[in-house]
């Protein structure tokens, strides 16, 4: 028996009885769909996935009711009947795993990415998204109204458990709700009851055309937090609305494109961030109410559940990271969950930038269908992994899973690498969740770690190794730079600040606005530092998503910070610098620190001790070259696979 006994009880929604209270949230992946909208095998083996890792509920993300509401290019089509026979394969792969599966049906409104957008009233979107939309005849709304019930009927008849509909985050139906983008004057804009026409018209559509017996759900928002936008007490009056209408549960989320507080938040973002909004709602409903927001632990999920405050967790990223979250939660395992870390990189950040959607800690997102099981190697080998930051230890995890010998070692007396001095800065810390994890697998496959190694001849000859992936990291390179070298400041690189090698004076110069040099201020802005960023390039943290460098760059607008981009240096002073940005000179004097944090270079010594020998040697992550923990990951796991 579970001891997570809330979360992992059967809960009724309408007709269908799911097996567990965890619903997996509906994201516009961006993959997985041919030209045709049709979706394929990629995207069903995406679900079949989390669906064998015990999610007791689904959604298939972004299902586009009508051509004009289309949100990005590669998102499931459903305005015509020709998309039933892929759904329907799709459903029949699912359906033996026990998941309750469904669509959310959305339009995109002025948020989509094309240039035929419409919207209740010709306004841009306040973000991400630009062009003016083409506002909507009543003739039109009345067939959108249509093509949402018909798209939501082709579900039924393709398999489907339950559909959703989209009434929040700043699309189309919450685009008609919202004073801020609804200017209309005819019966579906200006007051409260005309604003919330739209969404009870195409409701009643969807049930038309669907039954009583077809369960269906809805996501509102809470709270738009954006000027003049929805709020909690409309979302309080409508969710009664709803109730009434026959709705068959909510799911209560929060933000619009250009909202104060992101819909997708990062690490920076407490956990359960918008719990509360689904506790309101609660105490005026009595049917389920689904809260979503941040939620990445087990424990916490119960615990909301418990508490009353919720009937079900949404969980999004938490199931991009590990499809077998429920499973490992369910039996007593929560510590083997592969964490989400609230980045945003992968899969927000992917998406917005057009491209597939994927993870950072999981490479294997949308390559499920490639990736069938782990096969074993056909020879286990000894194997030794120099190098104890995440490409070291995932590649040392993957090669340990496949049945290789794994030694593991590090010159430090400690793992992580660049990582653990990532996690340091405010808001930080969970970027060590995934070195915890991999850790704790490592721990879990008996592989052995050895710290505190002079990397010799001798030891290697010791270790009798096979095969070696040299996982070596990175440093910080100094640059050249007139006047630097002869500066009467204190001259140290980001790491030996984060590691507390090397303490600050009360004014800072951090040269290099990357995301170490970002996060750098923000640490140094917080112990009481003035701090002056200088920029080389064009924009700030370019590596960082745009939710995570979002939170970041507000928390940087501080009195004692100030921020410089396109700078060319002149000349270190003694106790400051003279520089040019954007065609204005600066001089700045009365500092006595400057912290280097441009570009890094590979650390590749240790390679130099196999030349005179016939083992294969693998250089990967940052001792290859200097890159995202994204993208070492992903070749960690890469090679893991192929040794």
């Amino acid at each position: 028996m579970t001891l997570m006994k809330h979360l992992f009880s059967p809960i009724q929604i309408g007709t269908m009885t799911a097996k567990n209270r965890l619903l997996m949230s509906a994201m516009s992946i961006n993959f997985g769909v041919d030209d045709a909208g049709n979706v394929t095998e990629q995207l069903t083996e995406y679900f079949v996935a989390r669906a064998k890792g015990g999610t007791g509920m689904m959604l298939v993300g972004g299902g586009a009711v009508h051509p004009t509401g289309l949100e990005l290019p590669h998102l499931p089509t459903l305005w015509d009947d020709a998309c039933i026979p892929a759904l329907e394969k799709m459903t029949d792969a699912v359906r033996p795993f026990g998941s309750k599966f469904g669509v959310q049906l959305m339009h995109g409104g002025r948020q989509s990415y094309h240039d035929k957008k419409v919207a209740p009233s010709p306004l841009p979107a306040p973000a991400v998204v630009k062009g003016i939309p083409r506002e909507l005849t009543i003739p039109e709304i009345h067939e959108l109204a249509q093509s949402f019930g018909d798209a939501a009927r082709r579900c039924r008849d393709a398999g489907f458990d339950f559909v959703e509909i989209h009434g929040a985050h700043g699309y189309l139906i919450n685009q008609f709700l919202a004073n801020n983008s609804n200017k209309r004057a005819d019966e579906y804009g200006g007051s409260y009851e005309n604003r919330i026409r739209f969404l009870l018209e195409l409701y009643r559509d969807i049930k038309d055309k669907t039954g009583s017996d077809f369960p269906v759900g809805i996501r509102i928002n809470g709270e738009d937090y954006i000027e003049d936008g929805w709020t909690l007490e409309d979302a309080l009056k409508l969710a009664v609305i709803l109730e009434n209408a026959g709705a068959d549960y909510l799911h209560v989320s929060a933000g619009v494109y250009g909202s104060s507080e992101l819909t997708i938040p990062s690490m920076y973002v407490a956990h359960g961030c918008f719990v509360h909004l689904a506790e309101a709602v609660k105490e005026v409903v009595s049917i389920p109410v689904i809260a979503v927001g941040r939620i990445k632990s087990p424990e916490m999920a119960d615990r909301i559940i418990k508490e009353g405050k919720a009937d079900a967790i949404a969980l999004g990223r938490s199931l991009l990271a590990d499809p077998e979250f429920a499973n490992k939660a369910a039996s007593g395992n929560p510590h083997r969950i592969r964490p989400c870390i609230g980045c945003c990189l992968g899969c927000i950040h992917n998406v917005l930038q057009l491209e597939p959607g994927s993870c950072v800690v999981n490479p294997d997102v949308g390559r499920e269908y490639q990736l069938k099981g782990e096969d074993k190697a056909e020879r286990p080998k000894r194997m030794l992994v120099i190098g104890a930051g995440p490409a070291g230890l995932a590649a040392a995890r993957m090669a340990a899973v496949r049945g290789h010998q794994v030694i593991l070692c590090d010159e430090r007396g400690h793992i992580g690498g660049l990582a653990r001095l990532a996690a340091i800065p405010p808001g930080r810390s969970e970027i060590m969740d995934i070195v915890n994890f991999l850790k704790n697998e490592l721990d879990h496959l008996n592989v052995e770690i050895r710290l505190n190694v002079e990397m010799t001849r001798a030891f290697i000859a010791s270790i009798a190794p096979e095969e070696i992936i040299l996982a070596t990291g990175s440093l910080p390179e100094m640059p050249i730079i007139k006047g630097l070298f002869q500066t009467e400041m204190e001259l140290c690189m980001v790491t030996d600040v984060l590691e507390g090698n090397t303490l600050t004076g009360d004014k800072v110069i951090v040269l290099g606005g990357n995301q170490a040099g970002l996060v750098l201020a923000d640490f140094l802005a917080q112990k009481g530092k003035e701090v002056v960023v200088l920029n080389r390039k064009r924009h700030f943290a370019e590596e960082m998503s745009s939710n995570d460098r979002f939170y970041l760059r507000e928390r940087l607008k501080r009195a004692c910070v100030r921020l410089h981009k396109q700078v060319s240096v002149k000349a270190f002073l003694p106790d400051g610098a003279v520089f040019r940005s954007k065609g204005e000179e600066f001089r700045i004097k009365g500092f006595d620190t400057v912290v280097i944090s441009e570009k890094m270079t590979p650390i590749r010594k240790t390679a130099e001790l196999f030349k005179e020998t016939d083992i294969p040697v693998h250089i990967i992550g940052d001792a290859k070259s200097p890159r995202i923990i994204m993208h070492a990951l992903i070749e960690a796991e890469e090679i893991g696979r192929a040794v």
